[in-house]
């Protein structure tokens, strides 16, 4: 299964962006899938994950404004960010953990 992320883009602190990562093939059987981001200079980190039944795991420095999300119907994974802050600012890349990664959409967030 490939992944294409998008939704990226240049935002104002405090404003939101929501992202999305569609699937080339169906994501119904496919359990856990995530969010991760890389900062300028930094390691990539996961984001947030969601499993096959919508049980959802953050990063403390997202929670209470990302939500992650799943549309298997659409074959898409969303993430929305809200408050977002200019630590956000990172590429974000959507992933099936061990199997597949997208190639990342620039999110900058500007102060």
């Amino acid at each position: 299964v490939q992944l294409q992320a998008s939704g990226g883009g240049l935002v104002q602190a405090g404003g939101s962006l929501r992202l999305s990562c569609a699937a080339s093939g169906s994501i119904f059987s496919i359990g856990v899938m995530g969010w991760y981001r890389q900062a300028p200079g930094k390691q990539r980190e996961p984001v947030a994950i969601i499993n096959a039944v919508g049980i959802t795991n953050y990063a403390d420095s997202v929670k209470g404004r990302f939500t992650i999300s799943r549309d298997n119907a659409k074959n898409t994974v969303y993430l929305q960010m809200d408050s977002l802050k200019p630590d956000d600012t990172a590429v974000y890349y959507c992933a099936i953990p061990g199997r597949s990664w997208g190639q990342g959409t620039l999110v900058t967030v500007s102060s």
